[in-house]
C-alpha cells in the first residue's frame, strides 16, 4: 500500500510531523529501525525553552519561540486523542549564576519574554515543560486512532532515486513506497542519507542524564546553572542532565559523568541529598552548527524532505517544526522566516 507520505524515523520529529500531515487528509506512514520514540526524544529533558535563549541565533529562538507558543493546544489535542496526558506544565525556570543579566535583561524584553531579577538569579516564570517520554505515547496512539500506519524495527537500507525524485526505500522488511519522502531519523539522518545528504552538517552527541526519586514538591521549578539543568515531575522524580559529548554512535554511560553530574546537581539543590537514585542513561542528540535544524526540501530531489538536527531542541521544536515542513508542502505563509532551515548547498 503506497502512501501520500512515508516519514523515516518515529522520533518526536517524525511523529509530530505525521501528525501534521495526517490533518490535510492525506494517508501517512512511518518507518522506524527500532521503537518509536525510544532514541533521543525519550532520552531528553523536556524543557520547552533554550536554556539561555540570548545566546543563540534568531534562528534558534523564532522556531523555539513559535513551538512555546502551539505547546498549550498541541499537547491538549494530543491528550484528547490518546487519552494520555503528555504532562505539559508551566513551572518557571530560575537560572543560577554565571550569566549576563544585562544581556539576559535586554533578550526578554525584546522577545516579550517575563524576566524577573531575583537576588542574585532570574526568574522566568513562564518556562514550561513537556514529560516527553509520555508525549511520544500520546503522539503514538493519537497516530494509531487516525489512521497513520506506524512500522517499527525496520531499518531503511538502501534510497532508491531516480535524477529528481525517490522512487521507493529498500528495508529489511522489503521495498516501500510514496508519493514523498521526510527523513527524521535524528542523530542518523545524514547516514542514513549517505551519497544525497555529503552537504549535512548532523552527528551524534552524547548527552548522559540522571534521574532521582524525592519527595514531590522538593523542586517545584526547573534549575538552570552554567550549561546544567534539573527538572521536576509532578510524582516526584527529578531528572539531572546533561553532557556534551562527541563520542560518535556510542550511547555508553560513564562514571565520570554520574560522579561530576551529581556534583553539579548537589550544588544547586543540596536537598537532592536525600532523594533516591533511579536511573543514568544516554542519548544520541542530532547535533547541527548553532543547533540549526534542516526543515527542508532536498535540493535536486523534488519529493525528499529533511526534519532534522534540533540538536538540544528537538521536543522543543516539534510542534513548530512540522508546522514550516507542512507548510513548505503545500505552498502556504511560512509564520516566520524560515530560510536559515534551507537544506545546504555545496559550495
Amino acid at each position: 500500500m503506497e502512501s501520500d507520505f512515508l516519514i523515516i524515523g518515529g522520533g518526536v520529529a517524525g511523529l509530530s510531523s505525521a501528525l501534521e500531515f495526517a490533518r490535510t487528509g492525506a494517508s501517512v506512514s512511518v518507518v522506524e529501525r527500532g521503537q518509536c520514540g525510544a532514541e533521543s526524544s525519550w532520552a531528553g529533558g523536556g524543557i520547552l525553552f533554550p536554556l539561555l535563549p540570548w545566546d543563540y541565533s534568531p534562528a534558534v529562538t523564532d522556531l523555539t519561540q513559535l513551538s512555546c507558543q502551539l505547546f498549550p493546544e498541541w499537547t491538549e489535542r494530543i491528550a484528547d486523542m490518546s487519552g494520555v496526558d503528555p504532562e505539559y506544565r508551566v513551572s518557571g525556570m530560575r537560572v543560577m549564576p554565571p550569566f549576563d543579566g544585562e544581556r539576559a535583561m535586554q533578550w526578554c524584553a525584546g522577545h516579550g519574554v517575563r524576566l524577573e531579577q531575583d537576588g542574585e538569579t532570574l526568574w522566568l516564570p513562564d518556562v514550561a515543560q513537556v514529560r516527553n517520554p509520555r508525549l511520544i505515547k500520546a503522539l503514538r496512539l493519537a497516530l494509531e486512532r487516525i489512521g497513520v500506519r506506524i512500522v517499527e524495527r525496520v531499518e531503511v537500507t538502501g534510497i532508491v532515486s531516480t535524477e529528481d525524485r525517490v522512487a521507493r526505500l529498500d528495508t529489511t522488511a522489503g521495498p516501500f513506497a510514496a508519493e514523498r519522502y521526510v527523513v527524521a531519523a535524528g542523530a542518523w539522518s545524514k547516514k542514513l542519507l549517505g551519497k544525497l545528504g555529503v552537504q549535512l552538517d548532523i552527528k551524534p552527541v552524547r548527552g548522559q542524564m540522571l534521574l532521582y526519586k524525592a519527595q514531590p514538591g522538593m523542586l517545584r521549578h526547573i534549575i538552570v546553572q552554567n550549561g546544567a539543568y534539573l527538572i521536576p515531575r509532578d510524582d516526584g522524580h527529578i531528572l539531572v542532565g546533561s553532557t556534551l559529548e562527541d563520542v560518535g554512535f556510542d550511547k555508553a554511560t560513564t562514571e565520570e559523568a554520574k560522579v561530576a553530574l551529581h556534583a553539579r546537581a548537589l550544588g544547586m539543590l543540596p536537598q537532592l541529598a536525600q532523594a533516591e537514585f533511579v536511573k543514568h542513561w544516554a542519548g544520541l542528540r542530532p547535533a547541527a552548527p548553532d543547533n540549526i535544524p534542516t526543515i527542508a526540501r532536498h535540493p535536486q530531489l523534488d519529493n525528499l524532505f529533511l526534519n532534522s538536527g534540533h540538536f538540544r531542541y528537538g521536543v522543543t521544536m516539534a510542534p513548530a517544526s512540522a508546522q514550516i515542513l507542512v507548510n513548505h508542502l503545500l505552498n502556504q505563509e511560512q509564520p516566520i522566516d524560515v530560510s536559515s532551515y534551507d537544506w545546504p548547498r555545496l559550495n
